[in-house]
């Protein structure tokens, strides 16, 4: 594991208090604990979007390749309005 790194940030008061009252009922064993967390998450998520944007992309990407003939608005409508009517019907 790579040496830690002590890094100084500025927080608004009220993220503070939240911080502290988390460490304060013993949540968590510091104020570094709620920032690691923190910077978890952040990961975790930046990673979910960028395999959310990388599965749209090629889907678009396909979607551009599919050789199949163009469908107009119209027949679009009218298969939608089927397919509606259909499961209306079903029910």
């Amino acid at each position: 594991m790579d040496a830690a790194e002590k890094l100084s940030i500025t927080l608004p008061p009220e993220m503070v208090r939240t911080i502290k009252k988390r460490v304060q009922a013993g949540a968590y064993g510091s104020t570094s604990e709620v920032i690691r967390e923190a910077v978890r998450v952040w990961q975790r998520q930046e990673e979910e979007h960028a395999e959310r944007l990388a599965s749209i992309r090629a889907r678009v990407q396909r979607s551009l390749a599919d050789e199949r003939p163009d469908v107009s608005m119209a027949d679009a409508y009218d298969r939608l309005a089927a397919l509606h009517d259909s499961t209306v019907k079903s029910r």
